[in-house]
């Protein structure tokens, strides 16, 4: 597909709904009265903040699914009862608020035109909490994130069946992290500079050292976003200027997929990294809470560096694609690209051995004073 159709078809995806429809979804699909509803920002999905005039829990999220998404119900589906399952598992989870029909989602047309695109509506608890990228992180809490990340894919991928658990084999989904190699055909968006000949090289090297070793990991089931807009956290102690953290909620399933835990690992570990004033240690911190649950082979240990590489290119790669298509989102989809550049420079600058050094003997300090759980 040339760039030109891909931008067309792309571009017609995304939902536009207005805060005014919205309410009127709400009503219509849901059987509840808006009291107040406002835009949150997103990738390719439409989602807003509501509050109803309800009983009980009277805040959620209508989230409304791009429309080449929504054409995948049973993905959706999976996504769905993924959150309800690890809601039900005590992790911190949104979970959907039934339409009138008593289904957890429901395809609906964007307008009354005829020959409108379809969108899958769901409603979600809103979570309370305070998104990692609005907090100072210290290592207790990046620590606190990467214990989190196992234990969630771990519980997932021993536990969770349901028959719609099929369609996470998502073969040529471009955030999958076994799918770098495909970022050749966006990589144009870059134009041409010093940051695409690092891209390049990520991906060159993925395609060697990476894909040939991927049958030598452990697979899972991974979330695939374990972004700092994904997690929210809330401070369990008093104290103001030593403030200790715990992960509140987990956000945003739509990237789940059949991955690897090595995949998880390295996915938190370069959104940890983007807020970081010292993103190079980060690393360490995120692996050592990884491990206390689900302790990495070998061979996935010496894949993190370009694990961790790959996720920065795919952000940054994707997002400068997605911005040609959407200029009027592009502040919210080049959010990464702020400090990721200067990041994944930093990374090659260092080299593989001196990053993986530091963060290994991270790591294995925790072996000797580990958190108390």
């Amino acid at each position: 597909m040339s760039s030109g159709n891909d931008c067309q078809l792309q571009t017609l995806t995304k939902p536009t709904l207005g805060e005014k429809e919205a309410a009127e979804l709400v009503d219509r699909v849901f059987g509840l009265k808006v009291s107040w509803v406002r835009p949150l920002p997103s990738y390719d999905d439409q989602n807003f903040h509501v509050r109803v005039s309800a009983e009980g829990a009277d805040e959620y999220v209508l989230k409304i699914t791009n429309s080449e998404d929504s054409q995948e119900p049973d993905l959706i589906e999976a996504q769905t009862q993924a959150m309800m399952f690890l809601s039900a598992e005590g992790f911190p989870s949104p979970t959907p608020y039934l339409t009138k029909d008593g289904n957890i989602m429901s395809l609906e047309s964007g307008d009354t035109r005829p020959g409108s695109k379809k969108y899958m509506v769901r409603l979600l608890t809103y979570l309370p909490g305070t998104p990692v990228a609005k907090i100072a992180t210290s290592a207790q809490i990046l620590y606190e994130i990467g214990k989190f990340a196992a234990r969630v894919d771990k519980v997932l991928s021993e536990k969770f069946q349901h028959p719609s658990v099929k369609s996470l084999h998502r073969g040529q989904f471009i955030w999958n992290l076994a799918n770098v190699p495909l970022l050749d055909q966006y990589i144009y968006a870059l134009g041409q500079n010093k940051y695409r000949a690092v891209v390049e090289q990520v991906i060159e090297q993925f395609k060697g050292k990476v894909i040939p070793k991927l049958s030598s990991f452990r697979a899972c089931i991974n979330h695939g976003d374990l972004n700092d807009h994904n997690i929210l956290v809330d401070s369990s102690s008093a104290s103001l200027e030593n403030p200790q953290y715990r992960v509140s909620g987990i956000l945003d399933f739509s990237d789940m997929s059949y991955g690897y835990y090595v995949f998880e690992v390295a996915i938190a570990i370069m959104y940890m990294m983007i807020e970081s004033p010292d993103p190079l240690s980060v690393g360490g911190h995120v692996l050592a809470g990884f491990e206390s649950v689900v302790p990495l082979t070998i061979q996935e240990r010496g894949a993190l560096f370009l694990l961790v590489s790959g996720r920065f290119a795919q952000s940054l790669v994707i997002a400068a694609h997605t911005a040609l298509l959407y200029p009027e989102n592009k502040e919210y989809l080049t959010i990464t690209a702020k400090t990721g550049w200067k990041h994944l420079m930093t990374m090659f600058e260092v080299g593989q051995e001196a990053v993986e050094k530091t963060w290994f003997e991270t790591a294995q300090a925790y072996m000797h004073h580990a958190p108390a759980p």
